[in-house]
């Protein structure tokens, strides 16, 4: 899951950040609105995490924008104003979801993985493929009832081909989904990733490689 924190308050942003990150998620972060615009259309979030009171370019005309240029990211505005007019209002620009500061930390990570889930195709909130089972919403996944020790990227990863249901998801896709905008493309990240995931998945292998195209989860035999 890939998210973009848009929070001129650089202490509360690099707070969420790191909050957002512990949770298993690539979080990109901006200080104002018109960068955090730029990075909203350039790049394909799951979810924005806009600061309404933003200076230059307002949090609501960021939103705005967002919606007239058709981006698919769902949009949670962060607002220190309460009010019922001031929620009715922000859901009327055409946010998905609105959250008063100050906020319980672990409300902001369910309206994320909500909102996250629905930004994608539906798919069950728990993941299977024979013993291994991922629980999206818990941010957990276990094999055979064994807790996986997965760093964030790996689940990241192991959450994206759960949901493809067999299709071939390339690195490429991955790069793009489970790392944020400072990962270097030409990097083998998602090969070292998918190395280590399969380590800690054990045997019977679930990851394929498919030569040219990508990974998959497949039947539980020996992968090369």
């Amino acid at each position: 899951m890939r998210v973009l924190v848009v929070e001129d308050d650089e202490e509360m942003a690099h707070a969420i950040g790191v909050g957002l990150r512990r949770a298993k998620m690539a979080v990109d972060v901006a200080f104002d609105g018109a960068s955090g615009l730029e990075r909203a259309l350039v790049n394909d979030y799951n979810v924005i995490v806009l600061d309404r009171d933003l200076p230059g370019m307002h949090g609501d005309k960021v939103c705005t924008e967002l919606l007239a240029a058709g981006c698919q990211s769902r949009v949670l505005l962060l607002t220190a104003a309460s009010s019922t007019e001031d929620l009715v209002n922000g859901l009327a620009l055409g946010a998905d979801d609105y959250l008063a500061k100050p906020f319980d930390f672990p409300v902001l990570v369910a309206r994320i993985s909500a909102l996250a889930r629905r930004s994608q195709p539906a798919h069950p909130p728990l993941l299977r493929h024979g013993d291994l089972v991922l629980d999206a919403a818990r941010r957990v996944a276990h094999r055979a009832d064994r807790r996986l020790p997965l760093a964030h990227k790996e689940f990241g990863v192991l959450e994206m081909l759960l949901a493809a249901r067999g299709r071939i998801v390339s690195a490429e896709e991955l790069l793009e989904h489970v790392w944020d905008e400072q990962a270097d493309p030409f990097t083998n990240a998602v090969k070292i990733t998918i190395s280590r995931l399969r380590t800690k998945l054990g045997e019977p292998a679930v990851i394929q490689t498919v030569a040219k195209s990508g990974y998959r989860i497949g039947e539980a035999t020996a992968t090369p």
